[in-house]
Formats: structure tokens, sequence, C-alpha cells
């Protein structure tokens, strides 16, 4: 399935409630915008790496880098539904991996590792990362965990604490990443599903995917990033050091 063509979309918007104006915040240098869609085209297994925009700003620092940019509506609400308008203008794309724009830090086997299942032709309607939970991270209701069956498709992800641990035993506890890939023609469904109670409920917009019945692959990576929301995050973010 060496075939396969996978679209990287990168979306990156300029309002941010959290952290204003962050995608052009600078880090160590360089926009945070620009981290993201550097560290991305490294990856070997994308086909083609774009960044979905609503910013003229945020166009200018991605095509002076010599990068792609395509100019969406400010009203799209969600990164998925960003990644499905920009999806629709390559049609010859197989897989779409949506990459927020906040993940300066990620690493070119990252990606790597979430193409997988589709590249060895089990084209799941979706994959998703996860790295191992450590303990400080298990109350967190900031940190979205995930459990998965014995195949590594994902049970369900949560806020809270899952599984609970009545017995002391051997249990893969996962620390999700929001890093999404979807064969093309899921995508398009997907954007256009009802919400769901425990999508509404946890405020966690993957959970539509499985209350609908529909798979999402959990990828396993030894790797972390620094994912930036908050302006503490950001401060952390020029001492972070970015190793391949």
């Amino acid at each position: 399935m060496n075939n396969i063509k996978i679209l990287c979309v990168i979306p990156s918007r300029i309002q941010s409630t959290r952290l204003p104006r962050k995608a052009l915040l600078p880090i160590q240098g360089k926009p945070m915008v620009q981290w993201t869609y550097e560290n991305a085209s490294r990856c070997r297994t994308m086909t083609k790496v774009v960044v979905a925009t609503d910013s003229l700003e945020i166009a200018e620092v991605i095509t002076r880098c010599g990068g792609t940019v395509e100019m969406t509506d400010p009203q799209i609400p969600t990164g998925s539904d960003r990644a499905a308008v920009v999806a629709e203008r390559y049609p010859e794309m197989d897989v779409i991996i949506n990459l927020q724009g906040d993940e300066p830090f990620i690493k070119p086997q990252m990606l790597d590792e979430l193409a997988q299942p589709f590249l060895k032709g089990d084209m799941p309607e979706m994959a998703t990362l996860a790295y191992p939970l450590m303990p400080h991270e298990q109350l967190d209701p900031g940190v979205v965990k995930i459990v998965t069956d014995v195949k590594g498709n994902a049970l369900y992800f949560s806020r809270s604490m899952i599984p609970y641990l009545r017995q002391q035993t051997e249990v893969p506890l996962y620390h999700h990443m929001g890093i999404y890939g979807f064969r093309r023609d899921f995508l398009m469904k997907y954007t256009k599903l009802p919400q769901t109670p425990l999508e509404l409920a946890e405020s966690l917009e993957q959970l539509r995917a499985l209350e609908h019945g529909y798979r999402i692959r959990v990828c396993p990576t030894q790797h972390r990033t620094l994912e930036i929301n908050t302006p503490e995050e950001y401060e952390r973010a020029q001492e972070f050091e970015y190793a391949e």
C-alpha cells in the first residue's frame, strides 16, 4: 500500500481565547505555526503539507518560508471541519491528517507512527496518537485518557481517570494527543454527523465517531511534545529542547 497519498492539514486560526494570536507568537525566534509546518514537512510519508487558515498574516508567514496555504472561512467551527474543507480541494488524497498549529514540536517520526495503519492497508476510519500516561496526570481533567481493546482500537476517551483500578493489575494507560488521521471519505462523513451526548458531556469531539459506531485506531508513541494553549505553556516552549 505504498501508493497511499497522505495530505497533512494544519488548521491555524488567528483568534485564540486563552493565548491571543498564538499562531504568530515567536518561539525561540520563529513563529509557532512555522515550527509546526516545517517539522511536519520533514516527514517523508506526507505527500503534501498545507496550512489552512483564515488569516492573511499566518498565510504570509507560511508562504515566506516556502509553504503552501489554503484560505478558509473564519466561521468554520473546528479544526476537523477546516481540514475537511481543504480535503475537498484534494480529491486525489487517500488519507487526511489533522495536525493542530499549536503543536510546534511535533516530530516527523510521530506522523510516521500515525500513518502506519493506513500504509499497511488496514485503513481504519480514524487513527490518533497516544503516549504512556504519567501518574501525576491521572486526575488532571486537562489530560484526555484512552482505553483500548486488544486490537488497539479506542473503547473510550475521557477527562476522568479510566479505567477504575479496583484490582492492581497491568493496564495500558494512555495520554491522548489531539492529532488525527482520517480516511478521506470518512472525514467527509464525520463532519456531517450530528453531535452526540458523550461528546457534549466531555467536550471531546472524537467521541462522536465512537458513539456513531466507527473505529478509532490508537497508535502508541514514546515521543512527547508540548502543545501550547496557555501563557504558562508558551513560557515553557522558550526553553523546550527539540530533538529529532
